[in-house]
């Protein structure tokens, strides 16, 4: 039987006819061994039982044909851009196919070519035509289904190449080992790994596929879960948590404080997290929240049982702004907020002391932070990387809380849980996750979801500015809003104008918007190079009512609150990932007043025009998250995992739900706490071999 890892002992150039050129060819594509070859999975599959013939074609209709080049011409546009025209005919008729700045195309769709071409057909000028159809050489092959691999054009190879090295490999491979014993697979309705193997690069139809692709997208997605879930055990039997008292004059004194009743969906998490640390094992888990759900009053109660119990609360946040607004966020909140005397009546009550500590910190202030952490002077601090240095030392830190996880990585959270003795740990994240990354990402965390928004909150209606007519009726908006008394916010994605990115400045916008659509209101401006104290008081004029539109970068993006700003342009907002946009959205509609998003941009791309479809279309940031998760695809998800060969390459966070919950059902229940997987050595051996070494190192300890 042969297992994973002994196919990483063998090279492609062992195979017949692959001499030092194909082996370099294989480089291209990052193919050198025969686990590299077997894993390089086919992008897609030509069903020739689905094949149309071109005469039955109707305009509008999208298919596949196959067809002979009967006609090639290549020539430049006006603009000076490659364009190739080919005729192709398929034995029922003609049809033309255009290809524009691709002008490889006229030497690969050479005349007497046979190849795939699957697209939409349109009508140009009286001729049935396609526009940049995708185009699969197929050569004299045979069979029902064809195989498609991923090509480089650098590599040289053809997708029969590949099938062909293919197709010796696996017949030199025989039969491979399999992790998952026979029962297991029986009950999951997964067929055996050697078939599967052989039916995913040689299927007898597209049934035949779909099982072998979803055994092997199993089998990746089972290796990251026991990885998520090996970790989830080893904090569980190792460490031993703090046994915090929930029930606490400074919580209730807190709650009581606020402004506005804590909603149905904040009483929920804030109970669930209470169990957690009132439990005997150290909290591991992640809160999700939509724009403006209240996950930092959420946050702020955690951190507090820990200092009514006599120990401290940290709060790391990834950027020195963020972690500015938190601070600024968290002290308005606990302004008259006094810790009760743990000593009886011989001791006052005193102030709770939160404190801010981040690069910009001088030398004093980082000396006088540093003493009040360690003789647990602070009660609460929030800052940055700052916190897990090696300068920093505790006196007890109890709660850490970690906001925007995903741009923190596993070995900076275990530095913040590494300064307490097995501190309870709160990962917060305000872009909402799909719920198959969140289980696969961050598997090894617990979830609670805040699902509801505080009452008074008004819809955010948003508008897609296209043309010059829409972005007057935005500028318009602005001031009617500023007339009423209200604020806004323009955003735009660069600090200063680029001659290579032809996107609006944060400066050049001001600069135009103050002696143009805006003239005579009282205009700021904001961005991450502004100094930390110059920063700070524009967002406290802005806040005071002193300045009437803030024009800024996406510094504004989290923590900024400013329940009176009700409107906010978003300039070239295709340039803005769909998450950015949504929390950028979330800086209005945080009052009682309707609010307005207006996306200025008209020149977009594919996905960005789905991107501002959907802002326009819902305010649901799960929903949202779900549209993003399609249009990226999950390489960007799993990239804040900081994994290198384990990613996936079959399995689909968007269309897997159900595979990945059975794949972490099966993970829980053959991850041993103490013993892990020494009685599945197959499952383990593979798992040492695809997950990346900082891993394997926590992981197989001993």
């Amino acid at each position: 039987m042969r297992t994973l890892n002994s196919l990483t002992e063998h090279t492609v150039g062992e195979l017949t006819d692959v001499g030092p050129k194909t082996v370099e060819s294989f480089r291209v594509l990052e193919i050198e061994t025969i686990l590299d070859l077997l894993t390089h999975y086919p992008r897609r599959y030509i069903d020739r039982t689905e094949q149309r013939s071109i005469r039955d074609l109707k305009i509008g209709d999208e298919a596949m044909v196959l067809a002979t080049v009967k006609r090639v011409q290549s020539r430049r546009t006006r603009n000076g851009k490659s364009l190739v025209e080919i005729d192709v005919f398929d034995g029922s008729s003609y049809l033309s196919c255009t290809f524009f700045n691709q002008g490889w195309r006229a030497k690969q769709l050479a005349v007497g070519t046979e190849a795939v071409f699957f697209g939409k057909l349109d009508s140009y000028r009286g001729k049935r035509q396609m526009a940049s159809p995708v185009v699969d050489l197929v050569g004299d092959k045979t069979g029902r289904v064809i195989p498609v691999y991923p090509l480089s054009e650098k590599a040289g190879l053809s997708t029969w190449d590949i099938s062909k090295f293919m197709q010796q490999a696996l017949r030199r491979a025989g039969d491979f080992a399999d992790p998952l014993p026979e029962a297991m697979r029986d009950e999951l309705d997964l067929v055996g790994r050697t078939w599967a193997m052989h039916h995913i690069h040689a299927p007898e139809s597209m049934g035949a596929m779909r099982a072998a692709r979803k055994r092997l997208a199993f089998d990746e997605l089972l290796r990251l879960q026991v990885v998520l879930v090996a970790r989830k055990r080893r904090y569980e039997a190792e460490a031993t948590g703090i046994r915090h008292v929930i029930e606490s004059e400074l919580v209730n004194e807190f709650h009581a404080s606020l402004p506005f009743p804590l909603t149905r969906a904040q009483q929920r998490v804030i109970a669930e997290i209470n169990e957690f640390l009132a439990g005997p094992h150290p909290m591991h888990l992640l809160l999700q929240g939509d724009v403006g759900s209240g996950k930092t009053v959420v946050a702020v109660t955690a951190l507090l049982t820990a200092v009514a119990g006599g120990y401290q609360g940290a709060l790391m946040a990834p950027t020195e702004v963020l972690a500015e607004q938190h601070a600024l966020g968290v002290k308005a909140l606990l302004a008259d907020v006094t810790v009760p005397s743990q000593g009886g009546t011989l001791f006052e009550d005193r102030p709770l002391r939160v404190e801010l500590l981040t690069g910009r910190a001088t030398g004093t202030e980082r000396k006088n932070i540093g003493a009040g952490l360690a003789d647990g002077a602070v009660d609460i601090v929030i800052g940055t990387h700052a916190l897990i240095t090696d300068a920093v030392a505790f006196h007890k830190l109890g709660v850490a809380v970690i906001d925007e996880q995903h741009r923190f990585g596993v070995e900076q959270r275990a530095a913040l849980r590494g300064k307490g003795d097995d501190p309870d740990v709160l990962v917060m994240t305000a872009t909402p996750i799909p719920r198959t990354a969140a289980m696969t990402v961050y598997g090894d965390l617990d979830v609670a979801i805040l699902d509801e928004l505080p009452p008074g909150r008004t819809p955010i209606v948003t508008t897609w500015a296209r043309g010059e007519l829409e972005e007057q009726a935005a500028w318009k908006a602005v001031l009617e809003e500023v007339a009423q008394g209200r604020q806004a916010y323009v955003v735009c994605p660069l600090i200063e104008g680029s001659d290579k990115i032809q996107a609006a400045s944060a400066v050049e916008t001001y600069e135009e918007l103050e002696g143009g659509h805006l003239q005579g209101l009282r205009l700021g401006l904001l961005h991450g190079q502004v100094p930390a104290k110059e920063r700070e008081a524009v967002m406290n004029k802005f806040r005071a009512g002193e300045i009437d539109v803030l024009v800024a970068t996406t510094v504004i993006e989290v923590g900024v609150d400013v329940p009176n700003a009700t409107v906010i342009v978003i300039v070239n907002a295709d340039r803005f990932g769909l998450a950015q946009l949504h929390q950028l959205r979330g800086r209005v509609g945080r009052g009682a007043m309707a609010s307005r998003c207006y996306l200025l941009g008209d020149v977009v791309t594919p996905d960005g025009e789905e991107r501002l479809g959907a802002m326009v279309r819902t305010t649901d940031g799960f929903e949202l998250a779900e549209v993003d998760l399609g249009i990226r695809g999950e390489g960007t998800v799993m990239g804040t995992r900081q994994k290198g060969r384990n990613d996936l390459k079959l399995a689909s966070l968007r269309t897997d739900l159900a595979l990945v919950v059975a794949a972490r059902k099966v993970a829980f229940e053959i991850v041993d706490p103490v013993e892990g997987l020494d009685a599945h050595p197959i499952l383990e051996d593979e798992v040492r071999l695809l997950v990346d070494d900082d891993e394997a190192e926590f992981l197989f300890k001993s």
